[in-house]
């Protein structure tokens, strides 16, 4: 965990190990987000559509899923 030191205009710095990992560079923009009493940075994204695409996938399709659950629940009611 790092330790950035507020200055007496608000400036943070924001450790470089921090900024090469997320990607931030010089002039990028950040969210200030208050989270009760937790305050976080969270780069602002350029493209927020492409970026979280995918962003929730599982390893299992959650369509696919639903059609097996259908297909198992026809197949359970033609066995009646």
């Amino acid at each position: 965990m790092s330790v950035a030191r507020v200055s007496a205009k608000g400036w943070v710095v924001i450790p470089a190990e921090y900024r090469h990992k997320y990607g931030i560079e010089a002039g990028d923009q950040v969210h200030i987000v208050d989270y009760g009493g937790v305050l976080a940075i969270v780069p602002l994204l350029s493209d927020p559509v492409e970026q979280a695409c995918g962003l929730l996938k599982g390893p299992v399709s959650l369509t696919e899923a639903l059609l097996a659950e259908r297909r198992a629940e026809r197949e359970r009611e033609d066995a009646r």
